[in-house]
């Protein structure tokens, strides 16, 4: 849920990167972090752990002007792919504003995917939420590989298992490259407002 300052008429949003360990979480808001200038962002905190990139989130904080006189800024984290850390996602996903959910292409990685969209949607129930009440957008991630005969995920699979109920956006992307990273954020910021608007000041 959107923090309202009132005393310094700002709006912070809360933007969460999800999906299974590896998937290319962490890729993205590495690359925006770098990608933007200083003054638009905020402390990136990171924590590394063994056998995972995330083990807690991290915080990246984007000045996107105002709304009827609010200045608004949208906080990105990502989660922990493991299932370890499933305690760490839930505590993470508290107040989500709007949701990334970075799919990995990789034909192999086919059923985690499954798995981590099932988990996000009981975290969100737990949380008293679901899919269907915030705004979603859906990044494809790795498809630099499909030209280079690795077996992938085709988009149709990729549809078939994660957008048939969600009927969102997807967007295609190698995080790594930054192909699609700004076309995700873009959209969800903007879906994320829309929603925040319609909710607090409409």
């Amino acid at each position: 849920m959107a923090f309202i300052n009132l005393t310094k008429r700002e709006v912070h949003c809360k933007i969460v990167y999800y999906g299974p360990g590896r998937c290319g979480k962490t890729t993205n808001l590495i690359y925006i972090y770098n990608a933007i200038d200083s003054h638009v962002r905020g402390k990136m905190l990171t924590i590394n752990t063994k056998g995972d990139q995330t083990l807690f989130f991290e915080l990246l904080s984007l000045n996107l002007g105002r709304i009827k006189g609010f200045n608004v800024r949208i906080q990105l984290y990502t989660v922990p792919g493991l299932v370890i850390y499933e305690a760490t996602r839930k505590l993470v996903l508290k107040g989500v504003d709007g949701l990334v959910f970075v799919a990995d292409s990789l034909k192999v990685r086919r059923a985690k995917n499954i798995e981590s969209l099932q988990n996000l949607r009981r975290n969100l129930i737990e949380l008293n939420t679901t899919l269907r009440e915030i705004p979603v957008v859906l990044q494809y991630n790795k498809r630099d590989l499909v030209p280079l005969s690795i077996p992938t995920l085709t988009l149709e699979e990729l549809e078939m298992d994660l957008n048939r109920e969600l009927e969102t956006r997807a967007f295609e992307a190698s995080a790594i490259k930054g192909i699609g990273v700004f076309e995700t954020l873009k959209e969800i910021s903007k879906k994320t407002i829309r929603y925040i608007v319609a909710r607090h000041f409409s």
